[in-house]
C-alpha cells in the first residue's frame, strides 16, 4: 500500500512540477510573428483534449475501468520511474528552446532554429518528454481509458509536430531539410 501511495505521489507531482514550469516559463517567450488560423489548431488540440481527459478523469463505466496488463509493483515503479524521466526532457528541452517556444504551432520574432543540447538526439523533445509522461502515468493504472487517452494525445502530438516541420521548412528553407533528414522526430535514432 505504501509502494503504491508513493509511486501516484511521484506521478503526481511530476505532472504538478510540469504544469508550474510551464506556466511561469511561458510568460518569458518572444513576440509571435506568424501563427496557424485557429481552425489549423483544431487538428491537434481536439485529439490532446480527448487524451487528456481519459487519461486523467476517472470513470465509472466498467468497460473503462478493465485492466490491460497485471499490475505489479514493478509496473508501477517502472511507471513512476518513466514520469521522472519524462519530466526531466521536457524541463531540459524547453529550458534549451528558451523564448522560442509556444504552446501552438507559431513562429516567433528572431525565431532561431535549435539544434543544440537535447535537440541533437530528436526535433521535437518537449513531445517526447510529454509521451513518457503519459504512458508512465498510463502505467501506473491498470484502467483501460488511461492507455487509451495516451493513443489521443500521441496522435495530438503527432498531428502538431508535423504542423510544426511544416512551418519550420517554409522558414528555414536552407537549414531544416538537413536537420530534419540527420535528427528524427520524437524517439531519438528511431522516428
Amino acid at each position: 500500500m505504501m509502494l503504491s501511495k508513493i509511486i501516484h505521489l511521484t506521478v503526481f507531482w511530476c505532472w504538478w512540477i510540469f504544469l508550474i514550469y510551464w506556466t511561469f516559463s511561458a510568460l518569458k517567450v518572444k513576440q509571435t510573428a506568424e501563427c496557424q488560423p485557429p481552425l489549423a489548431n483544431l487538428a491537434y488540440r481536439v485529439p490532446l483534449l480527448s487524451g487528456g481527459i481519459l487519461l486523467w478523469l476517472p470513470t465509472e463505466r466498467e468497460t473503462m475501468k478493465m485492466a490491460l496488463t497485471p499490475q505489479t509493483d514493478l509496473v508501477r515503479v517502472l511507471g513512476a520511474a518513466l514520469c521522472v524521466l519524462g519530466l526531466l526532457v521536457t524541463l531540459w528541452a524547453r529550458r534549451v528552446l528558451a523564448d522560442n517556444w509556444s504552446s501552438s504551432v507559431t513562429l516567433k520574432q528572431g525565431h532561431e532554429l535549435i539544434q543544440s543540447g537535447p535537440y541533437r538526439y530528436a526535433r521535437h523533445l518537449i513531445y517526447t518528454g510529454l509521451v513518457l509522461m503519459c504512458l508512465a502515468t498510463a502505467l501506473a493504472s491498470e484502467e483501460l481509458h488511461c492507455r487509451l487517452g495516451c493513443v489521443f494525445l500521441f496522435a495530438g502530438f503527432w498531428i502538431k509536430l508535423s504542423q510544426e516541420d511544416s512551418l519550420l521548412l517554409r522558414h528555414f528553407p536552407n537549414d531544416y531539410p538537413y536537420y530534419r533528414a540527420r535528427v528524427k522526430a520524437l524517439i531519438p535514432f528511431v522516428l
